[in-house]
């Protein structure tokens, strides 16, 4: 037992399994998936920035997630795939900070992103006259920065909360990467009482997000389906269903995540939940992308 977090320089994350051929196993499984995601990411924001029919306020937008997905990954993946490698489940209290900040950061930046993208599909589709004033590039530049910033406000206000918890539970942290939740089983009771305030904040921004995404696409829907020509709707639609797509998949395995009932908690069912929302999406997200997008594949 830990008498309290000053004494800790390190912490245990997760070992994937037991035995030297099994961690190998999973070192080239995650290898994999990090060089699908590079790569995609990659050719996604190469794809955008080269072309010039691509400079447009969908598109920039779609350039910023992948730089995210591509720094969401890089936070968590390189590391476990380094301590499978090196037989190892160290990570240092300053490793692990930085992981929690940047993961936060990056995670974050992407929902208010994602926001910010239901917001210009609503006004591509609802108000296409005004498009050209409502989403200049002054206008797209202000909103994507104001994601970055938002996000980074955010994981500030986060990690700094979360580690000046004192912590006596120990150091081992039952997940692959340094995960605010699970540093927090390690809190003396009722040490993380802080963070329910925190958290608290960090909800209503959420629902608040939620609620702007869900009512925009409201109004999508509404104006598609006024839409006289069935090649006109299935066109609206096809540049909405990616970004629908994508908003499903963060927002449902992040909040199951982090608000599910302590009594549903196992670790493998902690670890899976984990491979989804940090793992899966940087993977996938240009690949929901840019399978119904003509224009993307043209410049690949």
């Amino acid at each position: 037992q830990m008498s309290n977090s000053s004494s800790i320089t390190e912490f245990l994350l997760l070992a994937f399994a037991d035995t030297q051929e099994l961690q190998l196993l999973h070192f080239w499984l995650f290898l994999g998936i990090y060089l699908a995601a590079l790569l995609a990411n990659g050719l996604i924001i190469t794809a955008i920035a080269c072309d010039h029919r691509l400079h447009t306020p969908m598109y920039f937008f779609l350039l910023n997630l992948s730089l995210l997905d591509l720094g969401t990954i890089s936070t968590t993946v390189p590391k476990a795939m380094a301590n499978s490698l090196w037989d190892t489940r160290a990570i240092s209290y300053v490793g692990c900070a930085a992981q929690v900040f940047l993961f936060l950061f990056l995670l974050s930046a992407e929902y208010f992103l994602l926001t910010v993208m239901a917001y210009d599909r609503y006004v591509a589709i609802c108000k296409p006259l005004r498009y050209g004033t409502l989403l200049g590039s002054r206008a797209c530049a202000h909103m994507a920065a104001a994601a970055w910033g938002t996000g980074f406000l955010y994981a500030v206000l986060h990690t700094s909360n979360t580690f000046s918890v004192p912590l006596c539970r120990g150091n081992a942290v039952d997940q692959f990467f340094c995960e605010i939740p699970q540093i927090l089983k390690l809190a003396c009771s009722g040490a993380y009482l802080r963070e329910v305030g925190v958290l608290v904040v960090s909800v209503s921004f959420v629902f608040g997000c939620f609620v702007f995404i869900v009512l925009s696409y409201g109004q999508i829907f509404r104006a598609v389906l006024r839409i006289p020509s069935e090649q006109g709707q299935h066109k609206a639609f096809s540049t909405c269903l990616p970004h629908l797509t994508v908003v499903s998949l963060f927002i449902s395995t992040a909040t199951f995540a982090y608000l599910k009932p302590l009594s549903l908690s196992s670790p493998s069912l902690d670890l899976a939940v984990a491979l989804l929302y940090s793992v899966v999406p940087p993977a996938l997200n240009p690949l929901i992308y840019s399978m119904r997008n003509h224009e993307i594949k043209d410049a690949l």
